[in-house]
Order: structure tokens, then sequence, then C-alpha cells
């Protein structure tokens, strides 16, 4: 029996190739897996940092419809495997009935979660001090890297990565996660009460900066009891866990967990 497809979805700050490795590993295990980009990424990182204002204003809705059609091309719902933004759309994607599974990997969080760590709160500082952002794309500093993704890595790792998958993000999704709890149709209500959706694996890095574990947990709460909802804590692991040297056991215990589930 054919395995379900994957598709991959990466968050901000990062570009649709960082998946590289994970593809790798999903196609050797026997699955056949996607990565698109963000509506208005372009195909390289490069080409990315040359043209920043492609992606300006694109909202959670946008990238969430942006998939949506990309897995209305698919014969069947697909496994949706997504990071921080990209863990919150997977959710939103499932929510609306469209994955077969979904992971979400550090998400960010969902209309409903209202707890704000300082440590997020410092990363999200940068783009969020300056509401004229909001209709802008905005670009991480090293520094800004290495505490929001890498404080968890050497500074030579974090050069490497930054080095790498960094490109231009919108800022918009992250200014409508701030403002989710005063905004009654928050672009990141997820619909948890979906009762006929599939299983739903989240997780958290106990040394990320920009989705601490409590956000995740928090996360997990607001689904109902009698669906599958699992969580995962990776110790001492930061939001870069899906591109870092221990990417792989990060990517084991997910198709562990999805051979677990059936698929």
């Amino acid at each position: 029996m054919a395995k379900r497809k994957v598709v991959l979805i990466h968050g901000l700050w990062l570009h649709a190739s960082s998946w590289r490795d994970w593809i790798q590993l999903l196609q050797e295990q026997g699955y056949t897996a996607f990565h698109p980009p963000w509506p208005g990424e372009a195909p390289t990182v490069q080409a990315c940092r040359q043209d920043p204002a492609a992606v300006t204003g694109k909202g959670v809705r946008d990238v969430a419809d942006h998939y949506a059609s990309f897995i209305a091309g698919l014969e069947d719902p697909p496994v949706l495997v997504g990071h921080s933004f990209g863990g919150l759309i997977a959710q939103i994607l499932l929510g609306r009935g469209l994955a077969a599974a979904a992971i979400a990997l550090d998400p960010a969080p969902l209309k409903g979660v209202w707890q704000l760590p300082f440590t997020a709160l410092r990363a999200s500082l940068p783009v969020l001090a300056n509401p004229f952002n909001r209709n802008r794309a905005f670009s991480l500093t090293f520094d800004q890297f290495r505490y929001g993704f890498a404080n968890a890595l050497t500074v030579e790792e974090a050069r490497l990565l930054y080095d790498l998958w960094t490109i231009p993000s919108p800022a918009r999704p992250l200014f409508q996660a701030a403002t989710a709890t005063f905004t009654p149709a928050a672009e990141t209500k997820v619909s948890t009460q979906n009762r006929n959706r599939g299983p739903l694996l989240i997780t958290g890095g106990s040394r990320d900066h920009i989705a601490p574990p409590v956000l995740g947990k928090a996360t997990a709460k607001k689904y109902p009891r009698g669906l599958v909802t699992d969580f995962k804590l990776f110790e001492n692991r930061g939001h870069s866990l899906v591109i870092d040297h221990g990417w792989r056991e990060v990517a084991g215990y997910c198709l562990d967990w999805l051979q677990r589930n059936g698929f």
C-alpha cells in the first residue's frame, strides 16, 4: 500500500529548501514529499534576498490558502509537517479537513493561546516594535537569528545555518499572532473542535526562544479529548531543531509517530 504524500511547510525567515535533508529522508522511507514555497517566495535563497518585496504583506490566511491550493492538486489528503508558523498553517489546514494528519514542530501560537513568555517577546520585538513593519518584509540580523533560532548551537553552526537558509519574510503573520487575542476574526484561529480531523503531533524544544514549550502545551490543550493530540518535548533543543545538527532525531521521532498512527 502506497504511503501518504507529505507536504512540508516552513515558517518565517527560512527558505523552503531548508527542508532538503527531510525530503531525502522521507523519500528513503518510501514517502513522496513536497516542500512548496510560501506565496511570493523565490526559488532560491539568494533570489529571495535580492527581492524581499515579493513577499510583502502576505498574511496567515494568504499562506494557508496558498497551501490549500497546492493540496487540492493531490489525489488524497496528505500528511502535513510544519515548523514555526508552518506548524500553525498545518493546524489550520488540518482543521479545514484538508490533511490526513499533521505535525506541528514548535508552532506559532493559534488564537486562544495567550501566554507570552519573555523570550518569545524579546525574539519578536525587533519586528513588532515598529508598527510600520506590518506591511513590510523583514530580515533577521545574525544576532537576532542567534537569539531566536540558534541559541542552543555554537556560534559556528549558527553562522552556517544563517548563511545557508535565512531569507526576508513578511512581518504581517507576526503581527497577526500578537494581536489575535483582541481580534475576533483573527487569521490565526484554528478549528480545534473539528472531531473529524486526523491525528496531530505538537512538539516543543526546551530551549526554544521563539516558541517555548509552554505555547505548544497550551495549544494541545485547546483540542478536545478523544482525538489523537500528542505533545513531544525535545530536551536542550532550540527553534533551529529542524535544520541543525540534531534534525535527524526530530525527523526520526516524527516518522515513528506517523507509523504508529497508520501513516
